[in-house]
């Protein structure tokens, strides 16, 4: 339900009031006040109760559907496979079993049911905890998985991450049937597919500030990409599980004792996973004030630029303005307004990830801060941050937020303008 709702743009006082306008006359008068209705239909999405007759009828015509489309004769084992009782199986018959049985069961169920992926928790615990345990099992053909990876990677760049989220859970979850067929052809490419997707979810946890989960599901990924003895993929997977640390999920430091650890695997080699961890160790030095340092490895860093796109599972998760963006950075930590500026202006000249675009801006008020304009500094922070929608606020924003107010000397943070940029990054993740 929530997925076909999310799908069609809808809030739930959208539906609500669809409901109202789909109604017959006796119905519409029969039904309780919007408040009550809304109320129903996060119970219904929550699990907490299935649709009955009244609402049955009235989600078919909302979403331009049939009852028996939408529901089939498998509504009645919706309710408790989304409120976490018992499993059941989609003919309704209860199943017994033990431990991984009964929990592969039960996301089956839910996927061949259509649930939303909310229903497995939008930590994605149930799934990785069986990913983790399948990585060494078999499955049959392989699919197109660039192609769907490409596909997550760009909802991750243009849509509000948790609608990403709940659409790469659904593919995880392909991922680990496949993994579990007794053939033992294509491992290595569903672990190398494994890894690539458990990378993208948890950018997508981090950009949710879900920072545990996120933890988790890197390490689910680093198991996988060394599981399918891809280095390319190794690489990448450890590039980027340091560059998201950076945003409130690891002190820095931690951070930059990661990107060591990956370059004794990378050798010199030009690769997309050792420019980004190189980019990372740029940028941590720069958080932890070792400015010199973190300038010499963004010049180390432009010898290792991959030429071209050598990943085939995610081509375009490396793209040049990766470069400019950690250079962006860098110079703004150290005051450099006219080469942080240069390189701010060739990232926003790509049409790349919104997240980026924002932050991006955030580097400048950080170099008007670090040059003495408190007040200047806050203003812009203040302004990007007002701009965005509720649901492009990511913690990636709010983290570059408070890397800025980190920057206002000691003296000033008492002033009314860091005060009030503050609390605006308070109210953005409450």
């Amino acid at each position: 339900m929530r997925d076909r709702r999310l799908t069609r743009g809808l809030t739930v006082e959208d539906l609500a009031r669809l409901f109202r306008e789909v109604a017959s006359e006796p119905v519409r008068r029969s039904l309780p006040g919007l408040k009550d209705i809304e109320r129903s239909i996060r119970g219904h999405e929550s699990g907490d109760h299935a649709p009955g007759p009244r609402y049955r009828p009235l989600y078919a015509r909302a979403f331009g559907t049939t009852e028996t489309e939408l529901f089939g004769d498998g509504n009645r084992a919706l309710a408790p496979l989304c409120a976490g009782t018992p499993a059941v199986s989609v003919e309704g018959t209860g199943t017994t079993g033990d431990g991984d049985d009964m929990e592969r069961r039960r996301l089956l169920q839910l996927a061949a049911l259509g649930v939303g992926a909310g229903a497995l928790g939008s930590s994605g615990e149930p799934v990785r905890q069986l990913l983790d345990r399948a990585l060494a099992r078999v499955s049959h053909d392989m699919e197109d998985w660039g192609v769907v990876c490409a596909d997550h990677l760009h909802a991750i760049r243009t849509r509000p991450a948790a609608q990403a989220g709940d659409d790469l859970l659904l593919d995880l979850l392909a991922v680990r049937r496949r993994l579990d067929l007794p053939d033992a052809e294509d491992v290595t490419e569903l672990q190398r597919a494994t890894a690539a997707l458990a990378t993208l979810y948890a950018n997508v946890l981090t950009r949710l500030g879900d920072h545990g989960s996120a933890l988790r599901w890197w390490c689910t990924a680093r198991r996988a990409a060394d599981a399918s003895g891809d280095l390319d993929l190794r690489l990448l997977v450890r590039g980027s599980e340091a560059g998201f640390g950076l945003y409130g999920q690891r002190d820095p430091e931690t951070v930059l004792y990661l990107t060591e650890r990956a370059e004794r695997i990378a050798g010199s080699r030009p690769s997309v996973g050792l420019a980004k961890i190189l980019s990372t160790r740029a940028k941590a030095l720069s958080v932890l004030g070792r400015h010199d340092a973190a300038k010499q490895t963004l010049r180390i860093l432009v010898d290792v630029l991959p030429d071209g796109a050598p990943n085939d599972l995610m081509p375009a998760y490396w793209t040049e303005d990766q470069y400019d963006f950690a250079e962006s950075w860098v110079y703004s930590g150290v005051g450099d307004e006219a080469r942080a500026g240069a390189a701010r202006e060739r990232v926003l000249a790509r049409a790349g990830d919104y997240q980026y675009d924002a932050n991006v801006r955030l580097h400048e008020a950080l170099c008007t801060v670090v040059n003495g304009g408190v007040a200047g500094g806050m203003s812009q922070a203040a302004t990007v941050v007002d701009a965005l929608p509720a649901s492009s606020q990511s913690a990636m924003i709010t983290e570059m937020g408070k890397i800025i107010l980190q920057a206002v000397p000691a003296d000033d943070r008492r002033r009314p303008e860091v005060t009030e940029f503050r609390t605006l990054l308070t109210a953005t993740v409450t």
